[in-house]
């Protein structure tokens, strides 16, 4: 079927009086009982299954859409906007659990100060805790990052039509070509992580329906499967997306965040501390994908294509924290602060990990590959 511009619709046939009939070549089979987004239906339905015969013959009623042979390029029309949106959606489902789970934290009183006031001290409310501050961290790391990047998207997708400049307007395009993969795969999985650290922080109340944040978790685990898996959104970063045009969206991509990065340099103080860290990130990217861009074969290539993903998703979000970091500047208030210290915790805590993702992916390791069905 590939290439074959056809969609399988539903048709109502014409009565002998010329008005619509019986749906006749679609059967519902029945409705998919889903671990969460209960609240929209999920139907299976069978198409041509010779229960019906539209027209006197088993069968289904297709209708060519376009012209024949750009099916994929129609598909991808329309999925590469909708891929945005699940990024919005799993970063929404996020965040909700985020902001429900710090209000638990202001209000839950639970454990005394660690700071050795002694057993007669009264208890605190646990965000004072260490590691629950760290775990409102990661969250708010995960979704104000996840957010400010969908943005981003949101104004490259306005920008590739409206630009007057036509080069500028497929510069545009370009990028938002390499960042969609990202901006669909990054926030579902790791908003996703903040909707567990938020159940985590409501304790055992979280792992019931007293609180919403169970909901939350059950809902955005649908993100990382539809619209492309997150193993399919790797294969289209790594074996299409920074390797198109000759390797241009990933020029493009180091151009643009190198900006940012100077731009920080020049700044000065914290600003350039954290961009020389950004920098080294982002030299590990443009070394790994030639190494795997190279490399001959391409099932050793793309055999770990999801933690190219996943790295290169994270240096990303990294910039969008450095970017945040520069807006804020001096300002003063606990806004900005927020601001600041989530940037801080993602270049301590997250941005390190993909140190080993990349020394994985520059060994060519074919582990994974080498796996034999028959051993599992």
């Amino acid at each position: 079927m590939k290439g074959i511009s056809l969609f399988i619709v539903p048709k109502y046939l014409l009565d002998d009086a010329g008005n619509p009939g019986e749906r006749n070549d679609v059967a519902l089979v029945g409705l998919n009982h889903k671990m969460g987004n209960r609240g929209t239906t999920n139907a299976l339905l069978n198409f041509g299954d010779g229960s019906y015969s539209p027209g006197g013959r088993p069968g289904a009623v297709g209708y060519l859409v376009g012209q024949p042979h750009n099916g994929l390029s129609y598909m991808f029309h329309m999925m590469n906007e909708a891929r945005i949106g699940v990024g919005f959606l799993a970063t929404a489902l996020g965040y909700a659990g985020f902001l429900q789970s710090v209000d638990y934290a202001k209000t839950r009183t639970q454990g005394r100060s660690q700071s050795g006031t002694g057993s007669t001290a009264k208890p605190v409310a646990i965000v004072e805790h260490s590691d629950v501050k760290r775990m409102l961290l990661a969250q708010k790391s995960y979704v104000e990052g996840a957010l400010a990047l969908g943005l981003y998207c949101s104004k490259l997708v306005d920008e590739q039509d409206t630009l007057d400049d036509t080069q500028l307007q497929a510069e545009k395009t370009l990028l938002l070509d390499v960042l969609t993969p990202l901006a669909k795969s990054w926030p579902s999985q790791w908003c996703l992580r903040a909707n567990d650290l938020a159940i985590q922080v409501h304790g055992g109340y979280g792992y019931t329906r007293d609180y919403d944040v169970e909901q939350f978790y059950r809902d955005n685990r649908l993100n990382q499967i539809h619209e492309g898996t997150h193993g399919i959104q790797g294969l289209d970063l790594l074996g299409r997306k920074m390797v198109m045009q000759n390797g241009a969206g990933l020029d493009l991509l180091v151009a643009t965040i190198g900006s940012t990065i100077e731009r920080a340099q020049h700044a000065g103080g914290e600003a350039a501390d954290l961009a020389t860290d950004l920098e080294a990130a982002l030299d590990r990217v443009r070394a790994v994908t030639t190494t795997l861009r190279d490399e001959p074969d391409k099932a050793q290539s793309l055999a770990n294509s999801s933690i190219y993903l996943e790295a290169v998703g994270h240096v990303v979000v990294a910039w969008i924290w450095l970017e945040q970091f520069l807006a804020a500047g001096d300002s003063q208030g606990d806004f900005y602060d927020g601001k600041r210290q989530a940037a801080r915790y993602f270049f301590r805590y997250e941005l390190p990990a993909t140190r080993a993702q990349f020394d994985l992916l520059a060994s060519l390791d074919r582990t994974t590959l080498d796996m034999s069905g028959d051993w599992f």
